[in-house]
């Protein structure tokens, strides 16, 4: 197998922060600076894909300790698994507010109408203890859900991780059921 090398050095970073230098084997070709460039964004997305991983297995939604004997069923779990992980991360990537995506891009109309109901439920008496995010961005989704899991909501406490956020979101969806069930009427 031929490997070739990339080795990637951060030149200027921020002061008191260690330099970026990564040393990358890879069975790809790389004939130009704009294709060593390609490795590098390749890696550079691994954090994200561990973090998919991880919520989907040990950390998170415990996919391995399914006790499936049909591989077709288990196929499907890992899917629904995989949806679920994708939202978390979503919300784990818009919690800073830097992207701006509206939040129908993890939430139906309904989920949102329940997101704002439990927005207003969650504001503060004072500013830091209000969403800071626009209404209805994803950035205003991850910190009610966030606040859902568990989170304090200050600005000084550290960021809310992914196992917060998967503990809101499940705590969520139990409460977006139970409104969609309050206008079923029963004979």
């Amino acid at each position: 197998m031929s490997l070739n090398f990339v080795d990637v050095v951060e030149l200027s970073p921020p002061a008191g922060v260690e330099p970026v230098h990564w040393r990358l084997l890879t069975t790809h070709e790389v004939g130009d600076a704009a294709t060593a460039w390609q490795i590098v964004d390749w890696y550079s997305r691994r954090r994200t894909i561990e973090q998919l991983f991880r919520l989907m297995k040990t950390h998170g939604l415990r996919l391995e300790d399914s006790q499936l004997a049909s591989a077709d069923v288990l196929i499907k779990l890992a899917a629904i698994a995989t949806k679920a992980a994708v939202v978390i991360l979503q919300l784990v990537q818009a919690r800073d507010g830097q992207g701006g995506e509206p939040a129908g891009n993890a939430f139906s109309p309904s989920e949102i109408a329940v997101l704002d109901s439990l927005d207003a439920s969650y504001q503060g008496r004072t500013v830091l203890q209000s969403n800071p995010h626009p209404r209805q961005s994803l950035a205003w989704a991850a910190w009610t859900i966030a606040r859902l899991g568990g989170w304090d909501g200050y600005p000084s406490s550290k960021p809310p991780g992914p196992i917060t956020l998967r503990h809101g979101l499940e705590y969520f969806r139990a409460i977006v059921k139970g409104c969609a069930l309050r206008d079923v009427c029963m004979p």
